[in-house]
C-alpha cells in the first residue's frame, strides 16, 4: 500500500508523486498595485530547494500551488490530505486533480485504466 501510484497535478509545474507530500497548506497572496490577492493551495515536497546569489546559499522547503481561488478553501487542504490517506490505503493508482468549480476548489481522482487481458 502507498502512493507510489498516485500523482498530483499542480497549477504550473506538471505533476507530482503524492508519496512526496509532508505538508498541505492554504494562504492568501498580497495584494498588490494592479493585482488582486488570490488564495493559494499548495503542498509541500519532502526534497529541498535551493537558491543563491552573491550573499551566499539558501535551503529552503519545496512549495508547489495546487490551484488557486478568490475565495478561501476552507476545509480543502483536510479533505485533501483524507483523500490521500484513502488512496494509499485502497492502492491507488492515478492522477488527483484540484479543480475550481461553482467558486469552490474540488478534487477529482482519475485513476489509471487497468491493462485488459488480450485474447
Amino acid at each position: 500500500m502507498g502512493l507510489k501510484n498516485v500523482w498530483i497535478s499542480t497549477l504550473s509545474d506538471g505533476l507530482i508523486r503524492a508519496d512526496q507530500v509532508v505538508g498541505i497548506e492554504s494562504h492568501r497572496t498580497p495584494e498588490l498595485t494592479g493585482k488582486v490577492s488570490r488564495w493559494l493551495l499548495d503542498v509541500t515536497l519532502a526534497v529541498p530547494a535551493g537558491s543563491g546569489n552573491t550573499d551566499g546559499w539558501d535551503v529552503a522547503e519545496l512549495h508547489r500551488t495546487l490551484a488557486q481561488s478568490d475565495t478561501e478553501p476552507r476545509g480543502v487542504p483536510g479533505e485533501l490530505a483524507r483523500t490521500l490517506d484513502r488512496l494509499g490505503e485502497e492502492d491507488e493508482g492515478g492522477v488527483l486533480s484540484v479543480v475550481a468549480r461553482d467558486g469552490a476548489l474540488r478534487l477529482e481522482f482519475t485513476p489509471f485504466e487497468q491493462e485488459r487481458d488480450r485474447d
